[in-house]
């Protein structure tokens, strides 16, 4: 994922025991992506921006087999991760990986005919301002298309702000999470890129993940959002318990288990945006 690797590692492995429901919000985005239109004679070009451990990367192949699509990450665990999905594609494509920080990704002009993001864009600040660079990477007719979590002040989150800003864990673990102004309402997206001349889709869902096991909630949280707080204790084993320990009871209040075993109920509002450059045609 894209926070810088100085502040922010990354398990893969941790990630992606989730990984069936982190799909879920990128196959729905998908389903919303236009046709792709690249010039004729040659095959689509595609950027994944915030591959990740690239499980969903290689989804792109599937709807676009004859596709040249690489995914740019810049965890080296994450890429290392993703390489066992390098190589051609049985559509005739290829699927590559590359290291780049979304926060400073650029590209050349006209590279591409589909930019797409999967839950990455909240690790970069200020991310819409660099909409009109990301587009200008794109062919003409082309797509930028990104989802992104919309639950900064759902429990999950709000109970890790208050226990980092805490008396006790302030001075180690102040100012490290991000808050609810990290990402932006869907109607803002879409204003920003429509006066960007793009037509733009923009929507928001919040999934009711069932999920299963001890501590399911904290099992999540473990593998994205509290990664920059388990960044920031790895050298001290005590005190990087104490704190889940301590997260943990408070997560098990604010989602308790249905009666019966039937799981945890984890509510998760996410926004998606599919923005097209409005009337332009592809060219050769």
């Amino acid at each position: 994922m894209p926070a810088p690797a100085a502040t922010t590692t990354w398990d893969p492995l941790q990630y992606l025991r989730h990984r069936d429901h982190r799909a879920r919000p990128f196959t729905d985005l998908l389903a919303r992506v236009p046709d792709l239109l690249p010039a004729e004679g040659r095959p689509p070009r595609i950027a994944d921006l915030g591959c990740g451990p690239g499980n969903v990367t290689r989804l792109l192949a599937h709807r676009w087999p004859a596709a040249h699509i690489t995914g740019f990450d810049n965890s080296p665990a994450m890429l290392a991760e993703a390489e066992r999905y390098a190589g051609p594609t049985p559509g005739g494509g290829r699927l590559d990986f590359a290291p780049a920080d979304v926060t400073h990704w650029a590209s050349a002009p006209k590279a591409y005919d589909l930019i797409v993001s999967n839950a990455t864009l909240q690790w970069v600040p200020g991310h819409a301002d660099s909409f009109p660079a990301w587009l200008s990477a794109l062919t003409p007719g082309g797509t930028f298309a990104f989802q992104v979590p919309g639950n900064f002040d759902a429990p999950s989150h709000a109970l890790m702000r208050e226990l980092c800003e805490s008396a006790r864990w302030r001075g180690r673990l102040g100012g490290r999470l991000r808050h609810a102004d990290t990402v932006l309402p869907p109607g803002a997206y879409l204003e920003r890129l429509a006066g960007l001349g793009c037509e733009v889709d923009a929507w928001e869902t919040t999934y009711l993940h069932v999920l299963e096991g001890d501590d399911p909630v904290l099992d999540w949280v473990k593998g994205t959002g509290l990664r920059p707080v388990l960044t920031a204790l790895a050298d001290d084993t005590e005190a990087r318990e104490t704190f889940l320990t301590e997260y943990g009871a408070l997560l098990r209040a604010a989602y308790p288990a249905l009666p019966g075993g039937g799981g945890t109920v984890f509510p998760f509002r996410r926004v998606f945006v599919v923005a097209r450059a409005r009337g332009l045609e592809p060219q050769a």
